[in-house]
């Protein structure tokens, strides 16, 4: 998604595909952070830019920019989950301005009870996305145990947005880190799920940069 900036207010807007340059409502108050336009573009272009029937999990939604950016490039569906009701009513809101509510599902729940809720529709995820507060540095432990409640597809890209102060590893279970990006006070560790063991990876370092 696109940030502008307008009168002092930043605006929000999606960078890309069917619903490029549609205006999304932003949170109500302070706690969800702005994710600046070259971070945005920056993640698309390493795991897209665009996509062809994949499933996505936006865990932490807060206005649903990431999910929404992803249906958008194409996408076939997206869950879309956050704890706070005044994200799932901007999440609501957006999917309806972009047209884009019939390939959605959203749900008002925390991200650990909403995986074991999900495990009942046995649909695994091509895509997921983990954008939590800066406080949580529990992503590994979601993405586990997404994993082993059969939610992430073989191949599946997992998107960890966190602070640089935020250490994970290269390699949790199945997921191994391709790429590990730094941008000022935000850094993306972006996994990709190997359900069985691939020899074309083995041994192979994650690429890192920073901005």
């Amino acid at each position: 998604m696109r940030l502008r900036r307008r009168s002092g207010v930043e605006s929000v807007r999606v960078i890309s595909g069917q619903a490029k340059g549609h205006p999304l409502k932003a949170v109500p108050g302070n706690n969800t952070r702005p994710t600046t336009d070259k971070v945005k573009e920056s993640m698309f272009s390493i795991i897209g830019p665009y996509f062809e029937g994949d499933r996505v999990l936006d865990l932490f939604a807060g206005t649903g920019g990431l999910g929404i950016e992803a249906l958008s490039r194409g996408a076939e569906h997206a869950v879309f989950i956050d704890a706070n009701a005044k994200s799932i009513e901007v999440v609501k809101a957006n999917l309806a301005s972009t047209r884009l509510s019939a390939k959605a599902e959203v749900y008002r729940n925390d991200a650990s009870r909403a995986l074991k809720l999900l495990e009942r529709q046995g649909k695994p995820f091509d895509i997921l996305f983990l954008d939590p507060p800066y406080a949580m540095t529990n992503c590994d432990q979601l993405l586990l145990e997404a994993a082993s409640r059969g939610l992430v597809a073989d191949r599946a890209v997992a998107v960890v947005e966190h602070s640089p102060e935020v250490q994970y590893d290269d390699r949790y279970g199945a997921f191994e880190r391709t790429k590990h990006v730094v941008y000022g006070e935000i850094a993306l560790s972006i996994y990709r799920y190997y359900s069985e063991a691939d020899p074309a990876t083995e041994g192979e370092t994650p690429d890192e940069s920073s901005v």
